[in-house]
């Protein structure tokens, strides 16, 4: 008989415990030590091209008043004060554009001071401050504002106010020949609001085409371009005939940009454009300058944090992904009610960008039949996209992302469809198990998806683009006769020849992946031609092509070339929808976050989409199981995650789940 001794129990417990250590381990997230961790982006040096551009408006000496968005006196010079002692630099206009030029490169950590509308302060308190530090700026009027009588009131954006608020002409022609002012251009009539909707919401005069609600119609682009030709024109002249010179610099009321005023501010001469972006300038996007606002009269330690370091470190993204088919009704009263659940829930929960559907799907097949705004070539289900964009915007404060198919798209049933080449008899038909897909291979579907696009950019405002997950083909795609024409001039042979040789197989797919991510390009470049160049991009993957690299054959989507072409690439990281067993969810993620950090730089463009409703079974996902991928995704290095769909009306996920996890101002800085 044994005998169980002390030391027996001893070492089975040791011996269970290193069985369960071990078993436990490959769930631990990764430990990167201090060493190896990669430097914060405010610790690094700035890129040579790289430059901080402050945005100040009025400047009081007691209550700064922010209808005015106004500072206070000795917190501007508490806050140049700052810069001057941590190594910032005030650069002039010339400078910058010698540095483009590549005449002089900018000194370390430059700042370009930047004042808007034309307050007299300027005049009174800034310009002395700028002599003692010998500091350059750029002064901003607004063109009507400085004509009005002195006996009279300025009509603000549609509020009268004390006409000795604002500078005139004699004023500014005096700051002018200090040689520290540049003086720029915010429009000569253009900063109020016009209707810009059915619904009546009121935008950016210089970025929206009006709606005239008594003739029930949008301007026209002439009649748009007409307008804001005569502006540019007068507020040239004016600037012209008072300092000497022409203005250079465009300054955009409200930051709000959109293309058209720009190439006509572009076309008279205009070499810089300034929008409102928390993050620092560049000399490669000059005319979409990024300005950092410091509002609500910031004190010196929120100025520091939020509007100086904050701008240097690399953008964060928490997004949720939303269906506007949840907030349509075809009755309008309750269209509203859904739309002020769903601003007041993206509000509160404190995220950054909402991926918003600009289609219609209420079938959910994902064949877009409709859409959300006016367009020449779907029927439109509701004028709807514009309104909520902009109340995303302007009420939740997020960036909105228009999220839009690339190919899954019912035009004219003449236009060629993608076609798949059977293995086995060579015959090519429309996969039934896929996204019925237009054929991208055809100048005719190429010509009329751009025309959507451009008409989303021209009746709505938003911040950036989506491409959606239809932009795909598989391995025996397309097999149209468009497609094999191509093929051919691309020196390709036929679908079955080319599966017969591995090389020309790689280099095939990898011929198809970058005539989709060309064409997602040009269908880019239509939108910027129409909202302006600040428009960002986000393109879809799946997540076996960054899990499994082969896989490029069966989606034509490669995440080296689409971290290459995009501002943000998306990866589903949907373990359920890609059948993961629940054990295994956790450890999939975490290769998944993997694969995209072994590309340096990679973690700071990729913005993870986790699900919120598992398609196998319809049924919704327990909201602690999704808060825990966004825990894991953080663990593993992720910075940038959301999730698809974010059903408002349900409460699903769970706000008060989610929100420690998934909002930024929970979590800034990881």
């Amino acid at each position: 008989m044994s005998v169980i001794t002390p030391r027996c129990i001893l070492t089975h417990l040791l011996i269970w415990l290193a069985c369960f250590l071990a078993a436990c381990s490959k769930d631990i997230p990764r430990y990167a030590p201090p060493s190896e961790r990669p430097l914060a982006a405010f610790d690094k040096p700035w890129l040579p091209e790289r430059f901080l551009t402050l945005c100040y408006h009025d400047v009081e000496d007691e209550y700064p008043d922010q209808t005015f968005l106004s500072v206070r006196s000795d917190h501007l010079v508490e806050q140049l004060a700052w810069l001057h002692e941590n190594g910032y630099q005030a650069v002039s206009i010339d400078q910058i554009l010698e540095a483009r030029a590549g005449r002089k490169a900018l000194p370390e950590k430059s700042v370009l001071l930047t004042f808007d509308d034309g307050y007299s302060s300027f005049y009174t308190r800034v310009l002395p401050i700028l002599k003692a530090w010998n500091w350059p700026a750029v002064l901003a009027p607004v063109g009507v504002w400085m004509d009005t009588p002195a006996n009279q009131q300025v009509n603000f954006g549609g509020q009268l106010t004390e006409r000795e608020r604002f500078l005139n002409w004699t004023q500014i022609a005096e700051i002018a020949r200090s040689g520290l002012v540049e003086i720029a251009a915010h429009t000569d009539h253009s900063h109020y609001g016009i209707i810009a909707n059915p619904q009546g919401n009121t935008q950016p005069a210089a970025a929206s085409r009006a709606f005239d609600s008594k003739l029930g119609r949008y301007e026209t682009d002439a009649e748009f371009s007409a307008r804001m030709k005569a502006d540019v024109a007068a507020i040239t002249e004016k600037i012209r005939r008072v300092t000497g010179k022409k203005p250079r610099v465009w300054v955009w009321p409200y930051g709000a940009a959109r293309g058209t005023t720009l190439q006509i501010a572009a076309e008279d001469g205009y070499q810089i454009a300034m929008v409102l972006d928390d993050a620092l300038s560049n000399l490669n996007t000059l005319m979409s300058t990024s300005r950092v606002m410091p509002a609500n009269a910031p004190g010196l330690q929120e100025f520091a944090r939020s509007n100086v370091i904050e701008a240097e470190a690399s953008p964060l993204m928490r997004v949720a992904h939303v269906d506007l088919d949840y907030v349509y009704d075809p009755d309008p009263v309750q269209t509203n009610r859904n739309l002020d659940e769903l601003v007041q829930r993206i509000f509160d929960m404190q995220i950054t960008t909402v991926f918003l559907q600009a289609f219609a799907d209420p079938g959910a097949d994902g064949l877009v039949r409709s859409v959300y705004f006016p367009n020449r070539h779907l029927p439109m289900r509701a004028d709807l996209f514009n309104r909520v964009a902009w109340q995303l915007r302007n009420r939740a404060q997020v960036e909105v992302y228009a999220w839009m198919p690339v190919l899954a798209i019912d035009l004219d049933a003449k236009l060629p469809r993608v076609l798949k080449m059977d293995a086995q008899t060579g015959a090519a038909a429309v996969d039934k198990k896929q996204y019925l897909r237009l054929s991208p291979f055809d100048a005719r579907v190429r010509q009329q998806v751009g025309e959507l696009y451009e008409d989303l950019a021209g009746y709505a405002t938003f911040d950036g683009i989506l491409f959606h997950d239809d932009a795909l083909l598989g391995d025996y795609e397309d097999a149209s006769p468009a497609a094999l024409d191509v093929y051919r001039q691309a020196g390709f042979g036929q679908i079955a020849s080319i599966h017969g040789n591995i090389r020309q197989m790689q280099a095939w797919t990898r011929f198809k992946s970058r005539y989709l991510i060309r064409f997602t390009q040009e269908l880019a470049d239509k939108v910027r031609a129409v909202r302006g160049p600040q428009i960002k991009t986000a393109r879809n993957i799946y997540a076996r092509p960054i899990l499994e690299p082969n896989s490029e054959a069966w989606f034509a989507q490669n995440l080296d070339d689409f971290l290459s072409a995009y501002d943000w690439v998306a990866p589903m990281a949907m373990p359920r929808m890609e059948n993961i067993h629940n054990k295994e969810e956790n450890a999939w993620l975490d290769r998944l976050v993997d694969n995209v950090a072994k590309r340096p730089g990679a973690l700071d463009k990729t913005v993870f989409e986790l699900q919120a409703r598992d398609w196998r079974n319809q049924s919704s996902i327990d909201s602690r199981v999704l808060a825990s991928w966004m825990q894991r995704l953080q663990l593993r290095g992720a910075r940038n995650f959301g999730y698809y769909p974010d059903d408002f009306s349900s409460n699903h996920p769970e706000l008060k789940v989610i929100r420690s996890v998934i909002s930024s101002a929970w979590y800034p800085f990881y």
